[in-house]
């Protein structure tokens, strides 16, 4: 880091004549992009950027998809490569040192469990994570619209699946006052709720729910909290993991009151694998994240998307991420070479470098490298050796994971689920006392035994043989024996 103009500046490596090249903090609201092919240093970048961001008392969010993250709790170790890179880069005060972290994790093994309630994950997230047609998404609104006229709370599936089977016992009457709901609509959205709920949904949905000032801590010493989120089984449903990641981007942007530009962000967001948010996401979905990442910017949080190919992310988002990272990329396809003159052409050219040319030659650990200045404009394109992290590269061994875990101050906010009283135990209470108060009527299987002794009884009366007789006396008897 670097003092200017009373400002501190997150030091991100230099260029080949030796001149240090810096971020702005306060530009981070910005946005950012870090791309690159596999194995090219995305992961280290993030890393460095997310320490520096703690250090300087800014909380971080980031998924973990590999485990590697979780090396930044650890001062790093001394290295022959980091000194070198070190001396080329002239750091002059590198101490090792770990970052406090927090450690979360959907299914609760690796981290503080992670969840959120179906009301607040809202219609049109949930059904871009059940994958659900126009006229499902439309019965999800209905479902929604109810929920919220009949004050029944939406926590876990449970409750939407009791709340979707009494619409379909209600149809009629819903259709009176919300619109025509399809049977066969509200069947096949049980049915991907079955597959979510195997899918590890049914340890997402429920209480309590994870409250966004647990993920903006700082320290006793200043410095902000990183929270990881554990990846490495959620990757394994890239849905749930995108559609998770956009409920906490929109919850932020919901939440937090304004504050404009300000010296420097309150909170900065990784987004690793984030083509997974885009990949099949329908137009009302992109327009969404669209407005979050154009308007969150107001409320202080940066947003920084990692990912191989720059053309993952739509045009109308990568537009608004000013602050580029680009590591090497590999052209042996046509889609390949397509991605390279993307990303070449959307730096401010600078004439001693041709930014196509340079991204095929990048060594590991290098970039090319464009932020903005004060006044918001990008810099000319540097290829930048980037600086080591002061923490561990690599992840750390599950004891000392585990001992983060176990010192956590949050183990007895989230630790322990809750069940309160919703729509799932309203709807049964319902039923039951309708069942109760519901005047002379017999259990169904005498009802449906007396419209059988009618039935026979009519046959006795219009057969006239003897034969007939027999066999409708014979059916009776079994009857009144049974």
């Amino acid at each position: 880091m670097k003092e200017d103009n009373n400002t501190k500046l997150i030091l991100l490596g230099a260029n080949p004549e030796g001149r240090q090249i810096y971020l702005i903090p306060g530009m981070c609201n910005r946005h950012g992009l870090i791309a690159g092919a596999t194995g090219t240093g995305k992961t280290v970048t993030l890393q460095v950027l997310a320490e520096n961001f703690s250090r300087l008392g800014v909380p971080v969010f980031s998924a973990d998809i590999k485990g590697d993250l979780s090396g930044i709790s650890q001062p790093a170790s001394p290295h022959p490569k980091i000194t070198e890179r070190i001396e080329k880069i002239g750091i002059k005060d590198y101490t090792p040192s770990g970052c406090p972290v927090l450690f979360w994790d959907v299914y609760g093994k690796n981290g503080h469990p992670v969840r959120t309630t179906i009301s607040e994950m809202g219609p049109l997230l949930l059904s871009h994570l059940l994958e659900l047609n126009d006229t499902q998404e439309g019965v999800l609104h209905i479902a929604f619209a109810i929920a919220d006229d009949q004050g029944l709370l939406l926590l876990d599936l449970k409750d939407l699946r009791a709340l979707l089977s009494w619409m379909a016992e209600h149809t009629t009457e819903i259709k009176k006052n919300y619109g025509n709901v399809s049977p066969n609509s509200i069947a096949a959205i049980q049915r991907d709720l079955l597959v979510l709920q195997e899918a590890g949904g049914d340890l997402f949905f429920g209480e309590p729910a994870l409250k966004l000032e647990h993920l903006m801590q700082r320290d006793f010493s200043g410095r902000g909290v990183i929270s990881l989120l554990d990846a490495t089984t959620l990757i394994e449903n890239p849905r749930i993991y995108g559609t998770f990641l956009l409920w906490l981007l929109s919850e932020l942007f919901e939440e937090l009151d304004e504050v404009g530009d300000a010296a420097l962000p309150r909170l900065v967001f990784f987004f690793d694998e984030a083509h997974l948010l885009f990949n099949r996401a329908q137009k009302p979905l992109i327009e969404k994240i669209e407005q979050v990442v154009r308007l969150i910017r107001s409320k202080g949080v940066g947003i920084f998307f990692v990912t191989q190919h720059p053309l993952d992310i739509p045009e109308s988002v990568a537009g608004q991420l000013g602050n580029r990272v680009q590591h090497a990329l590999r052209a042996f396809t046509d889609r390949d070479k397509k991605a390279v003159r993307a990303a070449a052409e959307t730096f401010r050219a600078n004439p001693a470098i041709d930014a196509e040319k340079v991204i095929i030659e990048l060594g590991v650990g290098e970039a090319l490298v464009s932020t903005l200045d004060y006044e918001g404009a990008p810099s000319i394109v540097e290829r930048t050796l980037i600086c080591p992290p002061l923490s561990r590269i690599g992840p750390v061994e599950q004891s000392v994971k585990n001992e983060i875990i176990s010192r956590s101050p949050l183990r007895e906010v989230y630790d322990k689920t809750i069940d309160r009283e919703s729509a799932y135990e309203v709807l049964k209470k319902r039923e039951e006392e309708r069942a109760k108060n519901a005047p002379g009527q017999a259990p169904r299987s005498k009802r449906s035994d007396s419209k059988t002794e009618a039935f026979i009884k009519s046959l006795l009366r219009s057969i006239g043989s003897s034969i007939g007789r027999q066999i409708a006396r014979g059916l009776m008897g079994s009857i009144t024996r049974r």
